[in-house]
């Protein structure tokens, strides 16, 4: 769920950007985008991805049943166009079209600005790569 929608209720097509930016993320980790461990705690897959991206090691989000049945370039341009899609900022989120046309390799992907809010070496995420979580 995009978050200007879950906090302020405002539903736009930037909201739909966000939401096929996670769909993207759980395609190519094999993961739902939110995992439950234990009682209370719950991972967010973009958290996750969050994290790699700031530490450089965004190729840990693929799902190891792929094996290295994929092209590296084309994984890390749809992860790094889904966290285009993921912005928090909506204006900041691609249009569909533009999304699409990078896809395609029609256009270059846009970097992503890393942003350090997370704690680079954060326990919690832990089980989520070694697939401790359900899915």
């Amino acid at each position: 769920m995009a978050q200007e929608y879950a906090m302020r209720g405002y539903l736009t097509d930037k909201s739909d950007v966000d939401s096929f930016g996670v769909v993207a993320l759980e395609i190519v980790s094999g993961k739902s985008n939110t995992s439950y461990r234990l009682k209370e705690e719950c991972i967010y897959l973009l958290d996750w991805a969050l994290v790699l991206q700031e530490k450089g090691e965004l190729m840990e989000l693929v799902d190891p049943r792929l094996e290295s049945n994929y092209i590296k370039e084309e994984v890390l341009g749809m992860i790094n166009v889904a966290l285009l899609c993921t912005n928090s900022s909506p204006t900041l989120r691609p249009m569909m079209s533009s999304v699409v046309s990078m896809l395609e390799g029609q256009i270059a992907v846009q970097k992503v600005a890393s942003c350090s809010v997370f704690p680079k070496d954060d326990m919690k995420f832990k089980a989520i790569r070694t697939g401790t979580n359900r899915s």
